[in-house]
């Protein structure tokens, strides 16, 4: 068995538009693609042995029997190891049950798909669940608790811990998106211009101001101390020589801490003692360069929780502790409190495992004991120096009983240091009196203070306090999102996305948009390349100066990742046709309208699918929304626009020469087709056809009919606003277009406009790509064939899987079953077929040159056209007069 490939779903995908959270492995079977598990001797009481919780999995979709019935019947490895899959990942402590397997297209090879919580976790369990087959296939022993402890670590690693997660999920649940901005806990709230940041419960409205003061002591405590707050008598110092001289003016029991500390990292608490002093300033120095002598206050540790200068929460907080029973040893009292099923690795569950480290050592050693002394019956042992439920510590909810006064004292203390989320640690006897009649005081303010002793307290109720929080950020029921267009299809989609993105733009909108030639922030070229997938989708996403988004989205980025956002307002699909079938698992049709129709099945509830209703397998995507639809046709007599119009839909359509809106049956008239440069006279149908949607998009998002209007009327075939889709080059004696055209329904659409083109000859500048099949390569010949007078082949630089000879010996196929005489011309290298073409043009030609290199080749022509023309780029593009194109 061989692993081919493991690619990590982040969004809606072909497999789930509802579970983003997927991995797929293409697993190669080999030899094991003949073998079920009844026949392999043995192979099922090694399972059985090895991971006997498949028992409770059910064994088919009904629920009926289970797994491991299943798999005495005869179960094929590829649904073995996906079940093993995520049994490992549930006994790592991630409870994730969603699994399939569907075959790939080649032989003995498939796709297996399971659920993940963490994507690293997930990869490794993907090639762990392989690596325990093969063992039990070939009857080796194996160390499953190696693996599930690398999984266990390697999620405490990467996921966010309970704090943020508790912000996410309660934004999620309001419906605002999030994007994780690095492998820590900074996150991303929302999209563009009206995103907030996070990083734990530190927000992008918390002043760093405030944070300095609560992260030095010292300016904390003056203030509080100037503000009448209760606060510890105390002194701060920075050599060992001043420290016997503090001790003895303020007495035992004493408090040590650095100044710059945090998390409870270097404090000692109940110093009754010199030489427990002098520990506790070393210990204090190992964080800080000055260290903080406190008076102790007795009493109870309360931490109050004040968000947006209001209390939401206070919780009673206890040390990792045990309990005598006259019976057992230390040790075994701490082996027998981590029993309990709350308690897990690092911040996997509501408690932590206590665990035993050099700290807790002395402090046991401090209070006369051993791991191995055993306490009295109800004697109270405390093994950490502080509460935190990060060692080991409990916390109970007090909420409800905090005495005003210190309500009021929590609330005031917030805006003194200015926090917004801010943590007070308070010493007290009983949190529901006043502190002026307990003695009590204030020890610390905390920003970013943890939320888990909130959330889930170990007793007492536990208080939503991320609702507080997200209440802050988003007022108002805001979702911080952005309005988000997603267009896909086989051809078109770019100039679609581009349109879309002028209109916006003009509409004063500020513009993000990603396409094939690169992503583009209000206009402004950011990034080059093939920026169609989900990481360039998110670097718009991410530009705090961008509030409309428009994102072309295209298979490869599906199938590798899948989107690269939840849900998008308007979704777009131009067409389907043959393109790129036989690569990645998508080997017909059906397939691959399935994968463009994550599009639409990801708009929102209220927003609006656009479907072209000329084609049969865009249309049927309707079925699958949870939106509405709006449709558009480039035949106004279409029965399904009909149907849609007699229901009160939303269509547009090219009827008697215009772009025309339809709501119901009442026209809304846009613009006549031969007023937008873009239609070349309304003779190019496959860009009207692209323009449709486009109007749609633009009247669904309110903009203006006459603005929509001026926006067509600007947008040119132009490099500067359509690169490589259509530019037309006008030379001194001929014309030269550039189109991205690459498969064969683009070539038939690219066709039926140079048909209308009157050419003393025309040429064609043509190449194949290594990734597609053989038949799609031959149509392309075929169609240059009929399109062109005279071929010139060249050659992409990148061959894709195959041989120079293989591509060209197929375009010419096509070729010659056309025309056995074809001129036929090769020349490899791209430029030097264009500069051939060009200084080889007669008068009066069209050349036609289909290329992906876009930059490189403009770059070319315009150099071309100043060596040989005395007539530049015609920027109007109107290169091609009224006179030589054929009514």
């Amino acid at each position: 068995m061989k692993i081919l490939k493991i690619n990590i779903m982040r969004g809606p995908n072909y497999w789930s538009v509802t579970r983003h959270k997927l991995i797929v492995m293409i697993l190669d079977l080999g030899e094991m693609e003949e073998s079920s598990s009844v026949e392999l001797l043995g192979f099922n009481d090694r399972l059985d042995a090895l991971l006997p919780n498949l028992k409770n999995y059910p064994g088919s979709k009904d629920k009926k029997g289970n797994f491991l019935s299943k798999v005495e019947k005869g179960l094929s490895m590829g649904k073995i190891i996906e079940h093993m899959a995520l049994e490992i990942q549930t006994q790592a402590g991630m409870d994730v049950s969603f699994g399939r397997v569907e075959s790939y297209g080649e032989e003995g090879v498939y796709n297996l798909v399971f659920a993940y919580m963490e994507e690293a976790v997930g990869k490794y369990a993907a090639r762990a669940a392989v690596r325990i087959c093969h063992s039990l296939i070939v009857g080796e022993s194996y160390d499953l608790a190696k693996d599930i402890r690398e999984m266990r670590e390697l999620r405490q690693e990467v996921r966010l811990g309970p704090s943020t997660s508790s912000i996410i999920e309660e934004a999620v649940s309001r419906g605002i998106p999030w994007i994780r901005l690095n492998k820590y806990s900074l996150c991303q709230l929302g999209y563009g211009e009206n995103q907030k940041r996070i990083q734990a419960t530190i927000t992008s409205e918390t002043s760093n101001l405030a944070v300095e003061i609560a992260c030095n002591k010292e300016d904390t405590k003056n203030l509080l101390e100037r503000a009448e707050m209760p606060v510890p008598k105390g002194e701060i110092l920075s050599k060992k020589s001043n420290l016997r001289e503090i001790v003895e003016y303020l007495g035992f029991p004493l408090v040590t801490k650095p100044l710059d500390g945090n998390h409870g990292k270097g404090i000692t608490i109940n110093i009754t003692n010199w030489e427990q002093a002098l520990k506790g300033f070393k210990a204090a120095k190992e964080f800080s360069r000055l260290v903080i002598v406190e008076k102790q206050i007795t009493g109870e540790d309360y931490r109050l929780l004040v968000i947006n200068n209001k209390l939401v929460a206070a919780a009673k907080r206890t040390p990792a502790h045990v309990i005598g029973d006259g019976k057992q040893s230390i040790r075994d009292l701490i082996e027998e409190v981590n029993k309990d099923p709350g308690r897990g690795y690092g911040h996997e569950k509501n408690l932590t495992q206590i665990t035993v480290n050099d700290l807790t050592k002395s402090i046991i050693l401090a209070e006369g004991y051993t791991l191995d002394s055993v306490l009295k019956e109800n004697e109270k042992l405390v093994l950490k120096d502080t509460a935190n439920l990060s060692t080991g510590g409990t916390s109970e909810d007090v909420t409800d009983i905090v005495h005003p006064s210190n309500k009021f004292m929590a609330e005031r203390i917030s805006r003194i240091i200015g926090l917004d989320i801010c943590g007070i640690d308070v010493m007290t006897a009983d949190i529901s009196n006043s502190l002026s009649e307990t003695g009590g005081a204030v020890i610390e303010v905390n920003a970013g203070p943890g939320f888990r002793m909130h959330l889930s307290p170990t007793a007492g109720l536990p208080r939503n306090v991320a609702a507080h929080v997200i209440d802050k950020l988003f007022p108002s029921g805001s979702n911080g999102s952005i309005p988000i267009v997603a267009v896909t299809g086989t051809n078109g989609k770019t100039t679609t996305t581009r349109l879309i993105a002028h209109i916006a733009k003009q509409q004063g909108y500020k513009v993000g948009y990603t396409t094939s030639d690169g992503v583009y922030i209000q206009n402004r070229l950011l990034m080059e390349g093939d920026c169609t997938g989900p990481v360039s989708t998110a670097f718009v996403l991410k530009d705090p100066t961008v509030n409309f988004a428009v994102l072309e989205c295209a298979r490869g980025g599906l199938l590798r990742s899948g989107l690269g956002f939840g849900q998008c307002d308007t979704g777009i699909v131009t067409n389907v046709s043959e393109d790129h079938l036989g690569l990645k698992g998508i080997h017909t049709l059906e397939q691959l309208a399935k994968v463009k129709g994550i599009i639409p099945e990801s708009v929102k509830q209220d927003g609006f699918a656009i479907l072209n209703a000329d084609d049969d397998l865009v249309y049927e995507m309707r079925k699958n929304v949870v939106s509405k639809v709006a449709l558009f046709s480039m035949d106004e007599n279409n029965p399904r626009i009909k149907e849609m119009q007699e229901e009160g839909g939303l269509t547009a359509v090219y009827e008697n020469g215009y772009i025309t809106i339809c709501k119901g049956a009442w026209k809304l008239r846009v613009v006549k087709a031969v007023k937008v440069p873009l239609t070349f006279g309304g003779k190019a149908g496959f860009m009207i056809q692209n323009i449709l949607p486009a109007v749609l998009t633009a009247y669904i998002h309110h903009m203006d009919l006459e603005d929509i209007k001026a926006a067509l009327e600007t947008f040119t075939p132009s490099p500067g606003q359509t690169p490589g889709r259509m530019n037309l080059f006008q030379f001194k004696d001929f014309q030269l277009l550039m189109d991205y055209a690459h498969n064969p329904s683009g070539m038939k659409a690219l066709k039926a406009f140079t048909d209308k083109v009157d050419a003393s000859v025309k040429v064609g500048i043509i190449t194949g790509v290594g990734d597609r099949k053989k038949e799609d390569t031959v149509e392309i010949g075929r169609i240059s064939a009929e399109m062109f007078d005279e071929i010139i082949i060249r050659q992409d630089e990148h061959l894709r899987g195959r041989t120079v000879e293989e591509i060209i010996g197929f375009l010419e196929e096509g070729i010659y079953s056309h025309d056995p005489q074809k001129k036929v011309t090769i020349i490899k290298d791209e430029k030097e077929a264009v500069t051939y073409a060009v200084q080889n043009a007669e008068r009066g030609a069209l050349i036609v040159i289909c290329t992906e290199m876009i930059i490189v080749v403009t770059e070319l022509i315009q150099e071309l056209q100043v060596d040989g023309s005395d007539k530049q780029w015609d920027v109007e593009g109107k290169g091609i007069s009224e006179a030589s194109v054929n009514e």
